[in-house]
């Protein structure tokens, strides 16, 4: 396999390009272009998820950032919105796009929630492949929780099973793309998150090109070790890798600055490898550490259970009937962290993971920690919402929860650069290859 290389600078604007449709709070969108990918821009209905990608890609002082186009107001869109207001300018860009990212909502896919064939936000999918249909993008590159595989059951005693969506979507898009997928465990890639998820990439059909994708899955899994090694991180990252420099027994606590009356993780510095990485140059403390009011009760109740846990070797897996019996628990999903274990999952409600030594949930910081967002990476809008608004709204643990490990899109955008150079007869270029602090291997801690 030819070796990885990055493809351009943050600053480079001669890499290939994308667009990313429903990218969330923008982890898919970190990942490519550290990897040298151009984003365009963003497709993003929820304000609070918009407000994110807005502050880390189009303040003045971003990292990196959309080349985004003056006839496309920056605000919150849906895709069908887009197709509605912009179909010229759309078409306009058929073939000059390297790459459709991104990936439908998946609520009504997940195996989570309340899986249903006539969700609504499952229409979203052809409103994705009508976007491909008009940009005609040279790749595709989508990912989808791993329920996107599975059939639906029947409705009532007449009705009939309804195929799944994965099967469908590639059935589409192979009239006009070689198509591969494969289910990803990120934790086989350095995130400290177990997470299986569904991933599919597509190259447009050529006569002139003999560029097959059979082997790309292969290819970035031969690629990570090395990858992981440029940056200092193990194969393998444990939730204590990830989040021991955020406990609170060794930092403490201050007023939260965006949050009156709450108390936010102070902090004294990295310790692992990882933590390293992850601090990507940022100084002092890092934004979302915002602690939950947990009662003295609620906290006497998680100090037991996470002792209980401990004890009978029940970490990382969901509270038995009899221990939610024994503290009065109607929630099922409840998890204690296991330490020495990379983290179940991560979910959209913060009281789904207890932390592995202390009586409290995880802050959105700890969140994105194991979903390898860089700690210089700020979230804006809501921390949580609840009841009707949960289908509606995209706050802070959300967006987190909702998005690819930028680690992962990272190495995926990396392995798709290798096609997009064969595929287009690219050579190298002689852009910097941003040898960040990240890009260095650090000294043990």
């Amino acid at each position: 396999m030819e070796k990885l290389r990055h493809m351009g600078s943050p600053a480079s604007v001669s890499g290939p390009t994308f667009i990313d449709a429903f990218a969330g709070c923008g982890g898919l969108s970190l990942g490519l272009m550290r990897a040298g990918w151009v984003g365009q821009f963003a497709i993003e209905k929820d304000p609070n998820a918009f407000e994110t990608l807005h502050s880390n890609f189009l303040a003045p002082d971003a990292r990196f950032s959309y080349r985004w186009p003056e006839w496309l107001d920056r605000s919150p869109w849906t895709v069908e919105q887009l197709l509605e207001q912009h179909p010229t300018r759309l078409l306009q860009l058929r073939g000059k796009i390297d790459l459709l990212a991104g990936g439908p909502p998946c609520q009504g896919f997940s195996s989570a929630g309340r899986r249903r064939a006539v969700d609504p936000r499952n229409g979203l999918v052809e409103r994705y492949l009508e976007l491909i249909d008009i940009i005609r993008p040279k790749f595709v590159l989508m990912e989808n929780v791993l329920g996107f595989t599975y059939d639906f059951k029947a409705n009532g005693k007449n009705g009939k099973p309804v195929s799944n969506f994965a099967g469908r979507l590639k059935e589409r898009l192979s009239q006009n793309y070689e198509v591969v997928s494969s289910t990803l465990r990120a934790s086989e890639f350095g995130v400290p998150q177990q997470r299986p998820r569904f991933f599919l990439v597509a190259v447009l059909k050529s006569d002139s090109s003999s560029e097959k994708l059979e082997t790309f899955f292969d290819d970035l899994r031969t690629a990570a070790p090395e990858f992981l090694a440029a940056r200092g991180i193990p194969r393998k990252v444990t939730a204590r890798t990830a989040l021991s420099d955020l406990e609170l027994a060794r930092n403490g606590t201050e007023p939260c600055s965006d949050s009156n009356g709450y108390d936010a993780i102070s902090y004294k510095g990295p310790k692992t490898n990882f933590q390293k990485a992850m601090r990507d140059g940022l100084e002092g403390r890092p934004t979302d550490t915002r602690l939950a009011k947990h009662r003295p009760d609620i906290e006497r109740r998680f100090k037991k259970i996470i002792a209980l846990c401990h004890s009978q070797g029940r970490l990382n897996v969901q509270l038995s009937k009899a221990m939610r019996e024994r503290f009065g628990l109607k929630k099922m999903a409840i998890r204690v962290l296991d330490p020495n274990e990379p983290a179940p999952t991560i979910t959209s409600l913060p009281d789904d993971l207890l932390h592995y030594s202390e009586p409290r949930t995880l802050t959105v910081r700890e969140n994105a920690r194991l979903q390898t967002f860089p700690d210089w990476f700020s979230f804006k809008g809501k921390y949580t919402t609840g009841g009707k608004m949960r289908i509606r709204e995209v706050p802070r643990f959300t967006q987190v929860a909702n998005a690819v490990p930028p680690m992962l899109a990272e190495l995926l955008g990396q392995t798709l650069g290798l096609v997009w150079r064969r595929q287009t007869n690219q050579t190298h270029r002689s852009a910097p290859n941003f040898q960040r602090d990240l890009d260095r291997p650090v000294k043990a801690a």
